[in-house]
């Protein structure tokens, strides 16, 4: 094996590995959503509505799409009547879910 085919496997690897992670975060931000909607006794329909989004749009950042900007995040917290220091939390213990 050549040098270069190694080092093209070793960086895949960190890739998929990183992709990985990324995603198994995202599922716990997913799953910290989901339980904050149910622990206010709302509907997937009822907590996209209040957010200003789609169900499934909901429905992926339960399943782990984690959102793509503040105002997103702002939204989903103003759905779950999270406060700021709340949302923080949650963001910071999953930030590995964007990358950060």
């Amino acid at each position: 094996m050549k040098s270069s085919e190694y080092m093209s496997m070793t960086v895949n690897h960190q890739e998929d590995t990183f992709r990985g992670n990324r995603q198994s975060w995202g599922r716990l931000f997913g799953m910290f959503i989901q339980k904050g909607r149910e622990n206010r006794g709302r509907s997937v329909e009822e907590a996209a509505r209040l957010a200003g989004m789609e169900p499934s749009a909901w429905l992926a950042v339960e399943a782990g799409r984690v959102p793509e900007t503040a105002a997103q995040l702002r939204s989903i917290a103003g759905a779950l009547q999270l406060t700021d220091a709340q949302l923080g939390i949650v963001v910071s213990l999953c930030r590995d879910a964007w990358g950060i």
